[in-house]
């Protein structure tokens, strides 16, 4: 701020160059960061057996063709092998279990990890 007062003035001087700063690329790699720094990255642990480990998600907002309007996506993530299961929005937890035991539990067994996004 002292080196631009020197020679110019304008109302918002400081505002204006703050934003300048704010979004100069080497002022923007150079700062200190006040974050702490992050630890050493743990290796994700192998996967061994197949349909163990889980990946779940839905995808919605579709046609209705005979009925059904989403569609639920169980993935494992070793072979990355996928069953799509036909659904209604409208669906509870308890018919979420019914379709799982159906379509996947029924072929694969029950699996140690089940992961989704948790989305909508």
């Amino acid at each position: 701020m002292e080196l631009v007062t020197r020679n110019y003035w304008w109302p918002g001087i400081t505002r204006d160059v703050g934003k300048y700063i704010e979004g100069y690329d080497l002022c923007q790699r150079m700062k200190n960061r006040m974050e702490k720094p992050v630890g050493k990255l743990k290796l994700s642990e192998v996967l061994k057996k197949l349909w163990m480990h889980l990946t779940v998600d839905f995808i919605t907002k579709l046609l209705v063709v005979a009925g059904k309007d989403v569609i639920l996506i169980v993935c494992n993530q070793l072979s990355k092998i996928t069953h799509f299961v036909a659904t209604t929005e409208g669906t509870l937890a308890e018919g979420l279990a019914n379709l799982f035991r159906d379509n996947v539990w029924k072929l694969h067994r029950l699996p140690e990890s089940v992961v989704s996004d948790r989305g909508p």
